[in-house]
């Protein structure tokens, strides 16, 4: 399977580059994946499409303001984005320009207020650093930290908490899960007074899930790894709504690889941590998710590449086709689809 049938031709202008300020008014494309049928609603009418059997999946990690922005003891300007934290102090980075950045080097941010010290140096030009500090390291970083938005957005975030979920709880993602950014803590409550259940689930996401499939040939792709983690309440829930005939409702497709990475050939799943290097692609079989709340993916992306797989690849570059033309906002910021039948 070769990457270019998973293109599709975007205009600039489509990518939006700031949050609506009231979430749930984004625009929300409907998409039958057994018919292909097309519907245009606004975000708030997906209570029409939830049941009370029905259970919503999300999750509930918490993008850390992980891009500090600092200088050597030389002056010069560094950047450093947190990916994963190995111990207490040491975490895993990217550091920016990397090629000078040598163990032993010290990076100074806010007049003083954190220091890093380059510690090893990693694959693919990470470093892992080691910083220091008086305090405690989450109420700093939230202080000099930037959130680290993707490469397409180029303005300027004005307030954080709008590139974090209404449910953000678990400190963790170096990207939100964007799919959730539409909900409003209202809407959630009109789906829990409908009857529906709402599980939640965590996975802390990776910078990952903006590197592009270099490789023609799909199959050749290497799929970065991911930290997720499933309580046994919320394993429950999940498992009787399977089990009362209700439906399995993803929200975005983080919660998707989590809930398929764990669920058995029954369609049921165990609580429990671990890593997922997942890849689901046309041909993959759900064995839980039945339906799937999304945002519009780039081209040729491991993103789009899921959704086709659980709606077909021409319903799903027929639905993006349409989503142009009605003049959709895309990625992270854009308005979404739900994938139904």
């Amino acid at each position: 399977m070769d990457k270019k049938d998973f293109y599709f031709d975007l205009p600039d202008e489509y990518i939006a580059q700031t949050p609506l300020r009231d979430r749930a008014a984004a625009k929300l494309l409907v998409l039958n994946k057994k018919t292909g049928e097309i519907e245009h609603k606004i975000f708030k009418d997906i209570l029409e499409y939830i049941s009370p059997l029905d259970c919503l999946v999300i999750n509930d990690t918490k993008v850390l303001p992980a891009r500090l922005i600092g200088e050597r003891e030389t002056g010069a300007k560094v950047e450093i984005l947190l990916l994963k934290r190995i111990d207490r102090d040491f975490w895993e980075t990217l550091v920016k320009p990397g090629r000078k950045a040598k163990i032993g080097d010290r990076v100074i941010f806010g007049g003083g207020l954190l220091t890093a010290e380059i510690a090893d140096i990693v694959a693919e030009g990470n470093r892992i650093v080691k910083f220091e500090y008086d305090g405690v390291f989450e109420e700093i970083l939230d202080k000099l930290g930037q959130m680290p938005l993707p490469p397409y957005i180029t303005q300027k975030l004005e307030d954080k908490n709008m590139y974090q979920t209404v449910y953000a709880k678990n400190d963790g993602s170096a990207a939100a899960p964007t799919a959730g950014l539409h909900f409003t803590s209202e809407l959630l409550e009109a789906i829990k007074e409908k009857g529906a259940k709402i599980a939640t689930v965590t996975l802390h996401v990776g910078l990952g899930t903006f590197r592009p499939v270099k490789a023609n040939n799909i199959l050749d792709h290497k799929m970065h790894s991911e930290f997720y983690y499933i309580e046994k309440k919320q394993a429950d829930i999940i498992n009787e709504t399977k089990q009362n005939g209700g439906k399995i409702i993803s929200v975005g497709t983080t919660s998707t690889r989590t809930l398929e990475s764990v669920a058995d050939e029954n369609g049921f799943i165990k609580d429990g941590s671990g890593w997922t290097d997942i890849f689901i692609y046309p041909g993959y079989k759900f064995k839980i998710v039945d339906s799937l709340i999304t945002n519009f993916h780039l081209p040729e992306s491991t993103l789009i590449m899921l959704v086709s797989a659980l709606a077909g690849r021409e319903n799903v570059l027929n639905a993006y086709k349409t989503a142009v033309y009605e003049k959709y906002r895309f990625f992270s910021f854009g308005d979404a689809m739900f994938i139904t039948d």
